[in-house]
């Protein structure tokens, strides 16, 4: 058994064992006995190569998913967190950390609602209750910051030291929460008197699924991903993180305390890469960018600060004629007598400031265009040019429900 204990592989052969048994439809129960049996503790970085490695041989992520909060229910007390790091006030795993103690008080209130209902009389009303659990839901909705932190800014880093499949898994997890506190709210929000049996049912088929997800999240990051995560990536990692932080915003808490880890070299411009027009966000060859811009649906023409039209994008879909002929003009000669004014008035209005945008829409043979002028400014706000932005929205005005992403796999399946 000490030889098993102390057997990384082995270890990792019995939990993706494990995994596949419940993936065969074994009950969790009976394979979390076996486990503890076997294991007594497993270190949390085995857990996620063991993720990796199922994904890796085939199994499909949402089998995966599926099976996370199975799994991850085995585990519970089985983890060893022995050698894990800590992170100071400040740091984004401790204000991740935080951020779940909110989550979890509001859950917690939010028991004690659906316990107090449930001990109702049947010919009481249940309004006081209902309004008191629409505030908690609305405060659960900003767990979407939490998420999206996770998605944009703490996988993308993870994905750079091979880390792949356990952040698709909890991607999945992420969206059916979002799902399950979308129908909860809908629950909520039912038009009508609902009496107390009714809502009781309410209670244990919308609301309390939607709380048990986000507590079973809680609990993989704390006891999984934090861990892992604070040993993989190093402060460098983490400062960037941090410093991007503010820009998505945080859920049901604040920090109050700043972090800069000791010896961080804070960047200043973006690293050049040969060849690439580098921006703050990202980089580009040419061929890239004039690709990129040419297959926006819309036309774009940019006019200098010294009102000398600069360029114009050469899209598919072209609403107004443009050549060549019209660069380094002035912007006056390119507009008839009549609206001459006009264009000197949003021009002079861009540069004082006074403005910063100009909307208009035509009906031009039929269609509906809308053309929308912008003022480009530097970090200073100091005037850089005037962008022209003309759009024909005439089929887009006729979009009903919605179009998911989802729905273009769907369609790609049954041809």
């Amino acid at each position: 058994m000490s030889l098993l204990l102390n057997n990384s592989e082995e270890r990792k052969k019995i939990l993706k064992h494990m995994i596949k048994q419940l993936h065969e439809g074994e009950a969790p129960e009976e394979v979390n006995k076996r486990l503890v049996a076997l294991l007594r503790q497993i270190p949390y970085g085995e857990v996620v190569e063991v993720e990796q490695e199922l994904i890796a041989e085939g199994m499909p992520e949402q089998e995966v998913i599926k099976l996370c909060d199975v799994h991850s229910k085995a585990l519970e007390g089985a983890i060893d967190h022995s050698e894990a790091k800590t992170a100071p006030p400040g740091h984004p795993v401790d204000t991740f950390l935080k951020e779940n103690e909110a989550l979890l008080a509001v859950i917690e209130q939010i028991d004690e609602v659906a316990a107090e209902t449930k001990r109702m009389d049947g010919r009481e009303s249940v309004n006081a209750q209902v309004m008191l659990l629409k505030g908690y839901f609305n405060q659960l909705m900003d767990v979407d910051k939490h998420y999206v932190r996770k998605e944009n800014l703490l996988f993308p880093y993870l994905e750079r030291y091979g880390i792949t499949g356990p952040p698709k898994v909890m991607w999945g997890k992420h969206d059916e929460t979002r799902e399950l506190l979308k129908n909860a709210l809908e629950a909520l929000n039912t038009e009508g008197d609902i009496n107390q049996e009714e809502f009781v049912l309410v209670i244990d088929l919308a609301l309390q699924p939607a709380c048990q997800s986000i507590n079973e999240m809680t609990f993989k990051e704390r006891e999984i991903l934090f861990p892992m995560t604070l040993d993989r990536l190093n402060d460098n990692d983490w400062y960037e993180i941090y410093e991007q932080t503010t820009e998505i915003g945080y859920c049901l808490f604040d920090p109050d305390t700043e972090w800069k880890p000791d010896g961080i070299e804070i960047k200043k411009e973006p690293l050049q890469e040969q060849g690439r027009i580098q921006l703050n966000s990202g980089s580009f060859t040419i061929e890239e960018l004039t690709a990129l811009l040419n297959s926006l649906p819309i036309d774009m023409t940019f006019v200098d600060k010294e009102d000398k039209v600069k360029y114009f994008s050469q899209g598919a879909e072209r609403i107004f004629p443009r050549n060549r002929s019209i660069l380094n003009r002035d912007v006056r000669l390119c507009h008839p007598p009549s609206s001459v004014n006009i264009v000197e008035q949003i021009v002079s209005d861009f540069k004082s400031g006074k403005e910063s945008r100009a909307p208009f829409w035509i009906n031009l043979q039929g269609e509906f265009i809308h053309i929308e002028y912008f003022a480009l400014r530097n970090e200073k706000g100091e005037y850089l040019g005037t962008l022209e932005v003309s759009q024909n929205l005439t089929e887009k005005r006729k979009l009903e429900g919605q179009q998911r992403l989802l729905s273009y796999s769907k369609e790609e399946s049954n041809d």
